[in-house]
């Protein structure tokens, strides 16, 4: 009899955990109320399935254990039975299944006047774009993402020219718009998923996907990539800024355009060509190699060390040594980055293509970051 008491101690155990738990959902800041909505339907219904089924056994155990001078009943069918388990499992079924494909469907269907942001997902890195004046978002393809061109745009397709760029892991919305997010991934699977907005999305490369969502609450949210996607995955997190519709366009015109970023790609070429200052070079192969994204030059930790003093400083490393930050550890830290492992940050910086001179510069424009 002790398995009866045991079931009934866990039936008990998990209705008062489910009711007592401090660890429910975080705080609602988006139109998708409907998503809390379907997950409680999901718990009531498979809470009390669960709790029908193992009380069902506790009685079972208890009204058919074994006592001497009793002898079991063969039953070896029973209809009426059958089809009651038939008819509520059906009702149980559509149940879950009902209401998440309502909703589904409206996740996946934005309003008209819903304004486009792409996200494009990297190891271990987000990146966005937002239409120019022009209201249309350029053509993409694989074959041209480089260096210069990281987000894939097409030269030749002109609508893509006054497309609004944003190479780090901050983005800004506008408070009580209707967002149209465009997902895309230039190498594994991810997924963009920004838990206070109850909006994500599965971003599989080759294809696009697509969700929409308003925010309804001003402030600063955590995004991150829901997706095992390698060793860097816990680091590929970013921020999404909601913030009045003035503030965000403020914003937004800080940021450069698809012309601007092959401006500032061809000048980091001429230069280089034409021996400008190294530090120039430097900060502009900065941008466009993405290294931005990662390493930020005012003190600020985001997934690798802040280049804010770091030349001069000792590093301590994973495997228990230490090690000077001089232009030999630079340079050879850029060439091969998993080579050796700075104590508090993965090993997860991509191996980029320099050619010497650009790493001259790189190494300039970091040292440039030293404390005069």
């Amino acid at each position: 009899m002790a398995i009866t008491v045991v079931l009934l101690l866990v039936v008990i155990g998990s209705l008062l955990f489910h009711w007592l738990t401090p660890w429910w959902t975080t705080p609602l800041a988006s139109n998708w109320g409907r998503m809390d909505q379907t997950l409680s339907i999901t718990f009531v219904i498979t809470g009390i399935f669960f709790a029908i089924i193992s009380l069902a056994l506790v009685w079972i155990l208890w009204r058919y254990r074994h006592r001497p001078g009793h002898t079991a009943a063969y039953e070896p069918e029973n209809h009426r039975l059958e089809r009651w388990l038939i008819g509520v499992t059906t009702v149980g079924i559509v149940g879950l299944l009902a209401p998440g494909l309502v909703v589904y469907a409206d996740y996946v269907r934005p309003p008209n006047d819903a304004m486009v942001l792409e996200v494009v997902g990297e190891q271990w890195q987000w990146r966005f774009r937002f239409e120019g004046p022009d209201g249309r978002l350029g053509g993409t393809d694989a074959r041209f993402v480089n260096p210069d061109n990281p987000f894939g745009l097409d030269p030749a397709d002109t609508r893509g020219l006054d497309d609004v760029l944003v190479s780090g892991n901050e983005v800004h919305v506008p408070l009580n718009r209707p967002i149209h997010v465009l997902a895309r991934s230039h190498d594994v699977l991810h997924d963009f998923y920004v838990p206070p907005f109850r909006a994500r999305m599965n971003i599989v490369p080759g294809q696009v996907s697509s969700f929409w969502f308003t925010p309804t609450v001003a402030g600063r949210y955590e995004s991150m990539c829901a997706q095992l996607c390698g060793v860097g995955h816990p680091n590929m997190r970013g921020i999404v800024v909601v913030e009045p519709e003035a503030a965000f366009h403020a914003w937004l015109a800080q940021q450069g355009s698809f012309t601007t970023a092959l401006a500032a790609a061809a000048k980091a070429k001429a230069s280089a060509v034409a021996g400008g200052p190294l530090v120039d070079q430097g900060r502009a192969l900065a941008g466009a190699k993405g290294c931005v994204a990662c390493h930020s030059i005012d003190g600020r930790t985001v997934v690798g060390p802040t280049w804010k003093g770091l030349f001069g400083k000792t590093e301590s490393m994973d495997d228990g040594t230490s090690a000077k930050v001089d232009e030999d550890y630079l340079r050879s830290f850029i060439r091969n980055p998993t080579a050796r492992s700075v104590k508090g940050y993965p090993p997860v910086m991509p191996k980029v293509e320099l050619t010497e001179p650009e790493l001259d510069a790189l190494v300039a424009y970091i040292k440039a970051q030293a404390p005069q």
